[in-house]
């Protein structure tokens, strides 16, 4: 959106809308957001990190947004709020709203005479919607993109260009479909009989809920025999594979370039660092975090932090951690053995 056509909001508008408490000239209009080390007049900046409150100091922003630990750090128009990261975002969302499609059908796309389109839907050049599709009320299928047979693709979702969505899937409301994502390939499914392998028709469908955002080239296998299911507002960055037949709990966030292999349940409200690596059959319980580069290769029951990344060093420094480890079995027999002799020798001694 130009920045003249950008709609401004007053300081106190800002708060009737999202809430918090203002402290300063509610009055101040505001037309954009920014960091606190490049927002200037007429913008908004947030500290949600005390680690960073130098900057306040030296921040050209109109006003801020801060959390009650602190409200008295600078004297700038400010609003004080409990998520000032959150704030900050709902803020962005209204003050750089996404222009919408204008609903239509162009005349490059190709949708099957039996596909069921809703109200308002907007089909891009070059975009298929086969055979029995059905699409809901104000969802974008931009240029190049795939709706294969039988999906159903729920009210408000986008699937950006070049998206490709295979047959059978089901996908909720208000989805974010990235390009080059891909929904619905065959899992990877093989049986081996005489030195060949045979493949495993892969029958079950992907189903995706609601608010849910599939980044960019991402993948994710149908079923095998049951559903691969991804329930509502799990958020999926970019270049991500999921097999088939897993689970991902509501509200999880997976960042770019995990892998997940197929049959694996995760719980609610996870959170997993990118380049993450997780066996397939296992069990991930509701509220786990996992560092990025962690391999997961066995179930996690409880609720916590879950890391097996080596921190950092040089090749040097690594060089000598990684002999040590070589030779770990060999001083765990060493040391069992020393313990024997020192059981043997208190036992001559009594």
């Amino acid at each position: 959106m130009n920045a003249d056509s950008r709609p401004t909001f007053a300081l106190f508008e800002l708060v009737a809308r999202f809430g918090g408490e203002l402290i300063g000239e509610g009055t101040v209009r505001i037309g954009q957001v920014g960091t606190l080390e490049t927002a200037g007049p007429g913008e908004i900046s947030f500290l949600s990190n005390l680690k960073y409150q130098r900057q306040l100091g030296s921040t050209r922003a109109s006003a801020v947004i801060v959390g009650e630990d602190a409200r008295g750090a600078t004297q700038l128009p400010r609003i004080v709020c409990r998520n000032p990261y959150a704030y900050f975002a709902k803020v962005s969302q209204l003050l750089n709203p996404r222009p919408p499609r204008p609903a239509g059908i162009h005349p490059e796309a190709a949708v099957d005479p039996s596909a069921r389109l809703g109200a308002g839907v907007y089909v891009g050049a070059c975009a298929v919607v086969e055979a029995g599709a059905t699409i809901g009320d104000r969802v974008e299928i931009h240029p190049g993109a795939y709706i294969g047979p039988e999906t159903v693709i729920g009210a408000g979702s986008i699937v950006y260009a070049g998206a490709r969505i295979y047959y059978g899937c089901r996908i909720g409301e208000r989805a974010i479909v990235h390009s080059g994502a891909v929904i619905g390939a065959d899992g990877f499914g093989m049986a081996m009989e005489d030195g060949r392998w045979i493949k495993i028709p892969q029958i079950g469908r992907v189903v995706v809920g609601n608010d849910v955002e599939i980044g960019a080239n991402t993948t994710i296998d149908r079923g095998a025999l049951e559903d691969t299911v991804i329930e509502d507002d799990v958020k999926l960055d970019n270049q991500i594979q999921i097999g088939h037949n897993c689970r991902i709990g509501a509200h999880t966030a997976i960042a770019g370039c995990v892998g997940i292999a197929g049959s694996t349940r995760i719980g609610r409200y996870c959170r997993i660092g990118g380049s993450a690596m997780i066996g397939g059959h296992i069990d991930i319980a509701d509220h786990v975090e996992i560092s990025g580069g962690t391999a997961v290769a066995k179930s996690i029951l409880g609720p916590g932090t879950y890391t097996s990344l080596f921190p950092v060093s040089t090749h040097e420094e690594w060089l000598r951690n990684a002999s040590l480890l070589r030779h770990l079995r060999e001083m765990r027999d060493r040391i069992k053995a020393l313990e024997e002799q020192l059981k043997s020798l208190g036992g001559q001694r009594s």
